[in-house]
């Protein structure tokens, strides 16, 4: 009956029914202490209501306990409230290493996602119930936040940086998505909608065995294999002379330390591969010179999105040759 209220969507993932529990809990003590407080006040507003002064009344004192009670009972809800806050938080932010990774692109006014087998979808998602989904997102142009209700997930999509969410879809059907944070003119129509499917549905949505499924466009990391040749990166980033590079190797480097000019490391993660592209003077590799162009205004956010796919397919084919 309650799911029938907007106010109470359906629990459609593994992480909803912890955030309601915390949100439950919170309404709780909160009713409790309002009606505590306020069943107070109008029994002490009526029992030392306004009289004629009292002959010899007792001066007040101190009572340490009951100090002590009501600041160490807030106390403890306090920090039950922080830790419980905490253990989610954490577990809302760090997505299982098997995660489906989906690519997704917040522009004034649709949603643009891209599946690793290469199916590409606008304002809709197809995933599998019982496997997690990691969503790398960025904008294109402003801020945008990807809210579905029925996961209970929802993430600032920012323009120049990568954010993160992930979910694992628990019930088949069709869940409302929508952007929670204001774009623009046409907000209100910045909506899809999230299908989730059997794994064998959905198996067969990919393969295009489903009426009304998506074209399939290509997988990202060959988009963005097409892209790098494109753009001539090869030229730097592979050995034109043995033993000879302008540019460090994109073999295996995603995922592991760089060590830059400066002294510094940082790990070649989404958001350095991202600035290299964009500013490639703003973290040079040790050993190389500035040598590289910037590729600001020449490469969409989707076109960066592919070639970090791309890139990060280099590593994950090094390590199956090393194994």
């Amino acid at each position: 009956m309650r799911y029938n209220l907007p106010l109470f969507p359906p629990q459609a993932s593994t992480i909803a029914p912890q955030v309601d529990a915390l949100y439950y809990f919170l309404v709780a003590v909160s009713a409790f202490f309002i009606v505590l407080i306020f069943s107070l006040v109008i029994y002490f507003a009526i029992k030392y209501r306004w009289s004629a002064p009292r002959k010899g009344a007792a001066a007040p004192h101190d009572n340490p306990r009951l100090e002590l009670l009501w600041t160490l009972v807030p106390l403890a809800l306090a920090m039950v409230i922080f830790g419980w806050g905490a253990k989610l938080y954490f577990d809302l932010n760090r997505p299982p290493a098997d995660a489906l990774e989906i690519y997704v692109l917040g522009k004034q006014w649709m949603w643009i996602l891209q599946h690793p087998q290469g199916k590409r979808e606008i304002n809709e998602l197809h995933v599998p119930t019982g496997r997690p989904v990691k969503l790398t997102m960025t904008s294109e142009d402003v801020i945008h936040s990807f809210f579905i209700p029925a996961f209970r997930i929802k993430m600032d999509v920012l323009p120049g940086r990568y954010t993160t969410a992930w979910f694992e879809a628990t019930q088949p059907g069709e869940y409302h998505l929508f952007c929670a944070e204001y774009c623009g003119t046409k907000h209100s129509l910045m909506i899809g909608k999230v299908v989730v499917m059997e794994p064998v549905q959905y198996q067969q949505w990919l393969d295009g065995g489903i009426p009304g499924a998506t074209v399939a466009s290509g997988p990202p990391e060959a988009r963005g294999a097409a892209l790098f040749e494109e753009l001539r990166c090869a030229t730097c980033h592979r050995e034109t002379i043995p033993g000879v590079m302008l540019g460090p190797s994109l073999a295996g480097l995603f995922g592991k330390p760089v060590r830059l000019h400066s002294g510094e490391s940082v790990i070649a993660d989404e958001a350095y591969i991202r600035e290299s592209i964009l500013n490639p003077a703003a973290k040079l590799v040790a050993g190389y010179q500035p040598l590289m162009p910037t590729y600001q205004g020449q490469v969409s956010e989707e076109g960066v999105l592919q070639l970090i796919a791309y890139i990060r397919s280099l590593g994950e084919a090094n390590e199956e040759g090393r194994r």
